[in-house]
Order: structure tokens, then sequence, then C-alpha cells
């Protein structure tokens, strides 16, 4: 049995893609969990919850953490530690191995400019004050002979689940709506991006290779890592779109964050869009001799994929309507 908490978002679902490669035995939790393949076990559970965290871990021998709480610091304070707490708990009275799907947010400031598995942590923000006092929880608890774990970082994503990508947001959302697309602070420094899918396949193949525990893994993502400018550039050409992009600055997102909480809580992270963002993976990619997904071809499967989700709600939508 191998089971996902947090099994419904765009890591999730395409981690349950994943998976069949390994087993059938795959359960996913969540408040509304969905079936992705014809066996999946479904458990309703509410994870802020230990005895409810508890129940979904038993009976697991790979527990896998791809949960995302509302991107909000004070719920992350609230939250994060305390389930982090109850599936470190759980994982040790089931004995199931922990794979945990994390940010890089524990790394701050200058060093984002090369990220790798020795990057020190060094939070500059408070959520990512929040992600290193989880991931030290994880390793104190592998240090004690508690359980097996991995951490296995991620820097921002995109792919056919666009709703908690930023890059889809600020770039996919504009245009396809005929707008100019957006980037923050500096569109004129690279910025490493991962792919869905390569990011859950590398999650899965993690959690399926025991030599690969008690460790800090950083997923696999292509080397290219193309500026703000050229992130749009490469959507508009997909997309048969305008390009250019327009650059909301630092001192935008502050004033915008006095009236859209959401921007509120991006300015504390804008140490990763106004400097250089280079995510390494080549630990992983050497490890397993794995070939990430170029940039330009991740973004024509993902807009294909995208146009292939709509028009599957509209057909759904015209059949309601007949009915």
């Amino acid at each position: 049995m191998q089971t996902i908490l947090g099994a419904g978002g765009a890591i999730g679902v395409e981690l349950a893609k994943a998976l069949p490669h390994y087993t059938t035995d795959i359960r996913l939790v969540s408040r509304n969990p969905k079936a992705v393949n014809p066996t999946d076990q479904l458990l309703p559970a509410d994870l802020t919850d230990a005895s409810q965290v508890d129940r979904a871990v038993a009976g697991s021998e790979v527990c896998y953490v791809t949960v995302g709480f509302e991107y909000n610091t004070k719920r992350w304070q609230e939250r994060w530690p305390a389930l982090i707490r109850n599936v470190v708990d759980a994982c040790a009275k089931h004995r199931a191995k922990l794979v945990f799907f994390d940010n890089v947010y524990a790394i701050g400031g200058d060093n984002v400019r090369h990220i790798t598995e020795a990057s020190p942590m060094s939070p500059t923000s408070k959520k990512g004050e929040v992600r290193a006092a989880v991931d030290r929880a994880i390793l104190d608890a592998v240090e004690q002979g508690r359980i097996d774990a991995i951490i296995a970082r991620s820097p921002d994503f995109f792919g056919p689940v666009k709703q908690t990508s930023i890059t889809m947001t600020l770039i996919y959302d504009n245009l396809v709506k005929g707008k100019s697309a957006q980037w923050l602070c500096n569109a004129k420094v690279p910025h490493s991006t991962g792919y869905t899918p390569d990011l859950a396949k590398g999650t899965a193949l993690l959690g399926n290779t025991p030599d690969a525990f008690n460790q800090i893994w950083n997923l696999p993502v292509t080397p290219e890592a193309p500026t703000g400018e050229e992130w749009a550039k490469l959507f508009a050409e997909v997309m048969n779109a305008k390009a250019g992009v327009q650059t909301l600055p630092s001192w935008g997102l502050w004033t915008l964050g006095l009236f859209v909480p959401i921007m509120k809580e991006i300015y504390e992270m804008r140490y990763q869009y106004d400097r250089p963002y280079f995510f390494d993976s080549a630990k992983f990619n050497s490890r397993f001799n794995y070939t990430p997904t170029t940039n330009i071809e991740a973004i024509r499967q993902t807009v294909g994929m995208v146009k292939g989700l709509k028009s599957e709600r509209v057909d759904v939508t015209r059949k309601m309507a007949v009915i």
C-alpha cells in the first residue's frame, strides 16, 4: 500500500498517475478524494486531525505528503508543524516510510542563486521559517531512528492542474485572455521552474528506491532556466499569442498587498524573483539517468492538456443541458 496525503492537488494527481508503475495498492487521502486510477482506494479525511492522519497512514508501506494548505503565513504556522508531527508519529507507529514533497522556502536570500541538496537552511521569510522547522523535524526523526524518510524538494512548478501555479497564473491565464503576460520583480534574471509530471515521476521513483531514503533530493528539473521574459515568450510561441511581459516591481507587490491578501503573502518571497533562482537536480538526474522534459515541450504538453480539460468540461456541460 502506498498512500498519498493531500491527493487532489497539482502534485498529488500526477503522483497518483505515476505510482501504478510500482503498485496497484494506492490510497488517496484528502477531504474529498477522487479516483485517478481504477483501483484507487479513497479515504476522506481531515488531515488537521491527528486521529484521522493515523487512520490514513495505517497499513501503508510508503506515505507521500503532497498537502497544500492555504497560502497564508498564519495558517502555515498553525497547520504545518502539527501536520508533520502527526505524520511522523503515525509513520513511526505503523512503520511506514515517509516521502515529503517539499518546496525550497527553507533556502533564502542569495542561496537561491544555486540550490542544491547541500544548500544551507537559511530562511528569510516567515513561511520559510515554517518550512525549515518542518524539515528539521523530519531530519531529527530520521537521526533518532524513528522513521525512514525523504525530503523531495521542488522549485516553482507548472502543469495541467494550474490553480496553484504562479507561472500559469501570471503567464498562461493572461495570454489566454489576450492580455500581456506578467512577471514579478525582475523579468531579466533566470528562474528555474519544474514540470509537475516530472516532479511526480521523480517522487514516485524515490519512494520506491530503498537506498534513496534518509536523504534530501532535488526533484528532476531541466537545467534550462529562462528569464521571466523568456518564459513569457515560450508560452506565447506555443499559444500563438502576443509576446511581451509586464513586470510588477517589488514596491508594486507591497502596495497591492495593502488591498490584495495574496500579494501581501507573496511580498516576503520576492527574493525568489528579484535575483537569479537556479534549481540544480544533477544529483537526481545522474543517479537515475533521468532527462527532465525540456521547457518548450513541457509548455506544449501543458497547454494541450489544459485545452483538453476545458473541452471535457464543455462536453459535460452540454450533456447536462440536454439532460
